[in-house]
């Protein structure tokens, strides 16, 4: 969703992922539990890949403590690695290079797995009838297809400007549009 929103121009915050979740609920539904799969922000310290100086990562996360509070709201915590730094710009050459000519990359890890062993609880007790899933990740495919075994229906939330993969659709009971919130904030620049 994060992706999404960047690319509709939306500001990501708390109350557009509240929004957007209650959203995916249809009136006659019931609605038992938000599951949000996220990481926090990197927190660490690195050596800088030029100057070999030390960069602190401090980010902030009172946002996952925030949406953790709301109403119906579980954060599922995952992990964010750093992975080094990869250029910004590619190919890299004509002038010596500065720290700026790159950026961190992280991996998040373990947000997938959160995911598959949630649906695979929800299908082994039977807890629900139908799940509600937000995700462009094949990653969550073997958890689908546990689901709609165990007799789950599995709907695959569909967002605007968004072209889900042919991999996803298969293992899908049906598909449920889902628009931004009409009030949803929009981002500032770079």
């Amino acid at each position: 969703m994060r992706v999404l929103a960047a690319k509709a121009k939306l500001k990501y915050e708390n109350d557009l992922i509240e929004k957007v979740a209650h959203g995916c609920v249809h009136g006659e539904e019931t609605l038992l539990r938000i599951l949000y799969y996220d990481c926090a922000p990197y927190q660490g310290v690195v050596k800088l890949p030029v100057s070999g100086e030390e960069k602190t990562f401090d980010a902030n996360d009172g946002w996952v403590r925030n949406l953790s509070t709301r109403d119906y709201f579980a954060f599922r915590k995952g992990e964010l690695k750093f992975r080094g730094f990869k250029p910004r710009k590619i190919p890299v050459a004509g002038r010596p290079l500065t720290d700026d000519d790159f950026k961190p990359d992280f991996e998040q890890k373990g947000v997938d797995m959160r995911i598959g062993l949630d649906m695979a609880t929800f299908s082994e007790r039977r807890s629900v009838d139908r799940v509600i899933l937000l995700t462009g990740d094949t990653d969550c495919i073997p958890a689908m297809k546990h689901a709609r075994k165990a007799g789950l229906q599995v709907a695959l939330v569909n967002m605007p400007d968004h072209r889900l993969s042919g991999e996803l659709l298969c293992h899908t009971d049906f598909l449920r549009a889902v628009s931004w919130p009409a009030d949803a904030k929009v981002a500032k620049g770079p």
